[in-house]
C-alpha cells in the first residue's frame, strides 16, 4: 500500500515534534533559556525559533486563516536573533514547548487537507526568504519540516548533554 504524500509529511513531522517535546520534558524551568557554553542555542531558543515556522509554512500553502502569532515570540526567536542567557527576554518553558506543539499540529491538519495536491506543492515559492534556496513550496515545505528542524533538535540535543543530562533512549518498546 501507497500511503499518500500528505501522510509521509505530517507522520514525520508528529515524530520528529514528539522528540522535540521529549527532548524538553525533563529539563528544569530555571535553566530553560540558560547557555553553559558560549555561542550555544539554549532550548527557549531551539523551540521557540521553531515554533515560528509553522505560520511561515501555513502561510506558503494560503492557508493564512490558520496563522496565530504569539505575542513576542517573534521579537526575540525569527531568524537572526541572537540567543541570550536568560534576562527576561524569554517566555516560560511551558508557553514555549505549548506553543510549539500546537503550531505544528495545526500544520500538520493543514497538510493533510492539501493531501497530493501536486500543484500546490509544485508551485513556486511567492516569496523570497523561500524563493532564493527552495524553488517551490515542495521543497520549502519539505526542507523546514525535516533539515531546518532537526538542525536545531540536533542543538537541543548537544545543550542537553553539556547540561549533563542523559540522552533520550530514543525508540524503547515503551515510547521513550
Amino acid at each position: 500500500m501507497t500511503l499518500p504524500l500528505a501522510e509521509y509529511l505530517t507522520h514525520c513531522l508528529r515524530v520528529t515534534v514528539m522528540y522535540g517535546e521529549k527532548l524538553a520534558t525533563d529539563i528544569p524551568a530555571e535553566d530553560f533559556a540558560h547557555i553553559p557554553f558560549p555561542g550555544m542555542n539554549h532550548p527557549a531558543f531551539c523551540l521557540g525559533h521553531l515554533s515560528l515556522y509553522p505560520n511561515e509554512l501555513l502561510r506558503l500553502l494560503g492557508r493564512e486563516q490558520l496563522i496565530v502569532d504569539k505575542g513576542g515570540f517573534l521579537a526575540v526567536f525569527r531568524s537572526g536573533m541572537q540567543c541570550v542567557e536568560q534576562d527576561g527576554r524569554y517566555p516560560p518553558k511551558h508557553e514555549i514547548v505549548d506553543y510549539y506543539v500546537e503550531r505544528h499540529d495545526v500544520l500538520c491538519d493543514a497538510i493533510a487537507d492539501v493531501g497530493d495536491d501536486l500543484g500546490d506543492l509544485m508551485r513556486g515559492s511567492p516569496h523570497s526568504p523561500f524563493k532564493r534556496w527552495f524553488p517551490t513550496i515542495g521543497a520549502a515545505l519539505v526542507y523546514y519540516l525535516n533539515n531546518h528542524h532537526m538542525q536545531h533538535l540536533g542543538q537541543l540535543s548537544a545543550w542537553r548533554r553539556v547540561m549533563g543530562l542523559l540522552p533520550l533512549k530514543w525508540g524503547e518498546p515503551d515510547g521513550s
